[in-house]
């Protein structure tokens, strides 16, 4: 069976990544979730169909599909296997590169060699399997390591007297080891990426690179081959012109740097603050601001200078200046399906989209304020983001002028549909069409409806109907509700008799009867 194809918003992070921010083809791999030989595949892709970054305007995600994907992979055979053992020994000395052994292996293979990218790709494969451990050295700027700290500290609710724990988010930089920490009451992406943004203005600037654990948060997806990153996170990598590198599962000594910082947070920040009580979260920050200032001047033991005179020197020269506007966090909800109703759904709401889309996958990208909906990554609709929930938010210029194209989803025929199960049935589909601004908008609750009757029987699902009339509850969580409860099986209480005063005042006493 054949890999799946990669998304087009994935191919584009590779296209950008290794031509606006230069990034190598391993790390653009990790920081995608793909193996280094797809990055080169689809540079190589690229180059054929002539393309260049940034991408042109008009090229939108299946005219970039067409123009990569016009003529299948044709792979050579025959070609004459490089000796990767003598390449590991010769890599070993001073100043040989593997483009001078490929030269060297092409000089011997000239009819039946490969290709510098695929040798390069054959060689580090077999590499890949030897159990190599390095020293890594991390250079001024390059990276800043993040993680949630293992030990959480706690609020007190002032009303109640309860405690809650929360979580400690700590960043630390790689040549110089300054140390940020913040405490958040979760570890949503909403969290995850406040506390990135809080630390990138606390250091001034921006990394090259920022490496996470594969936590949930921030990688979707946590593979050793392939970790997929969160579409918020990715981002906000985009607008700060950084790459996400995922660490590796089960491999500590990618990320011993930011293990060290939390360490050390927990023991020169949280330890110290462990009895005194904090009654909101922002006081707890401040004393934790405090702490970190402290732990940043402390001198090096071993070293001299501290965190800070380090990052001074070092690391804050070689940082790249902050964007002119703050990044605005977003939430993503990836291959939605689009309803008969052409609405997509989002947080419990629903938002319009073209009547075209009507079945459709589309992707959800939404801020405080709004609700961005896009198709192949492509807007196409823009909603004020509602927070009411099972409502509708409907842009008119969406509905189609006609439905002769959806005709076997007209009102009327949804209500024919009912009326074969029962006329009570009929009769509340009838209703929640007519309630609704747009009859569109009740397709979801009638066809719920209707679909009752296979779970429930067709006699269950009338007599339900004829209750939630007589209540006036003509809805489907009522018609559900009643249907689990089993109150469609007992008989319905009769009318209360109206009670009324006679109309003979005499039979009234009056106020000299009470004297």
């Amino acid at each position: 069976m054949p890999a799946p194809r990669l998304t087009m918003r994935k191919t584009r992070e590779i296209l950008r990544l290794r031509h606006e921010l230069g990034r190598s083809t391993r790390e653009t791999g990790r920081s995608c979730g793909v193996a280094a030989s797809t990055v080169v595949d689809v540079e190589a892709r690229a180059l054929a169909a002539g393309l260049s970054w940034p991408l042109a305007a008009e090229i939108d995600d299946a005219e970039l599909e067409r123009l990569l994907y016009r003529v299948p992979e044709q792979r050579g055979k025959g070609k004459a296997l490089p000796d990767f053992e003598a390449i590991y020994r010769e890599m070993k000395r001073s100043g040989v590169t593997l483009e001078l052994l490929w030269q060297e292996y092409r000089a011997r293979h000239p009819e039946d060699g490969y290709a510098y990218s695929r040798y390069c790709d054959l060689y580090r494969q077999w590499r890949g399997a030897l159990d190599v451990t390095m020293r890594i050295e991390h250079r001024a700027g390059e990276k800043l390591f993040v993680d949630w700290a293992g030990k959480k500290p706690s609020i007190v609710d002032p009303a109640t007297g309860e405690e809650k724990d929360v979580s400690v988010f700590v960043a630390a930089l790689g040549a110089s080891d300054l140390t940020y920490a913040e405490a958040f009451t979760d570890e949503k992406i909403g969290a995850w990426l406040t506390a990135h943004v809080h630390a990138l203005e606390f250091l001034g600037g921006v990394t090259e690179a920022v490496v996470p654990d594969n936590l949930k948060t921030g990688v979707t997806k946590a593979c050793f081959y392939e970790p997929d990153l969160n579409p918020a996170y990715r981002d906000l990598a985009e607008h700060y012109g950084t790459v996400i590198l995922p660490t590796r599962v089960a491999s500590p000594r990618d990320k011993a740097k930011v293990e060290n910082a939390v360490l050390q947070v927990e023991r020169w920040v949280l330890a110290p603050l462990r009895d005194q009580r904090f009654f909101s979260l922002l006081e707890l920050n401040v004393a934790i601001r405090e702490r970190i200032e402290w732990l940043n001047d402390r001198p090096f033991s071993r070293l001299t200078g501290s965190r800070r005179s380090h990052f001074v020197e070092i690391d804050r020269p070689a940082l790249r200046a902050l964007p002119e506007k703050r990044f605005e966090i977003a939430e993503w909800k990836t291959n939605v399906g689009v309803g008969i109703d052409y609405h997509a759904e989002f947080d419990r709401h629903f938002y319009s989209v073209p009547y075209t889309l009507t079945r459709k996958r589309v992707d959800v990208r939404a801020t405080e304020a709004m609700v961005e909906i896009l198709f192949r990554g492509r807007r196409v609709a823009a909603h004020r983001r509602s927070r009411m929930r099972g409502g509708f938010t409907t842009d008119s210029s969406h509905r189609p002028k006609s439905h002769q194209r959806y005709a076997e989803w007209t009102p009327s025929r949804i209500v024919r549909w009912a009326e074969t199960i029962g006329p009570e049935t009929g009769a509340v589909v009838k209703h929640i069409l007519s309630t609704r601004p747009h009859p569109e908008q009740g397709y979801r609750s009638c066809l719920g409806l209707i679909r009752l009757s296979t779970r429930y029987s067709k006699e269950r699902l009338e007599r339900a109907c004829r209750r939630a009339r007589r209540i006036r509850s003509e809805s489907y969580k009522s018609v559900l509700s009643i249907l689990k409860t089993g109150l469609d099986s007992q008989e319905l209480a009769p009318s209360p008799v109206e009670l009324r005063l006679p109309l003979d005042p005499r039979g009234i006493r009056g106020a000299d009867y009470y004297q």
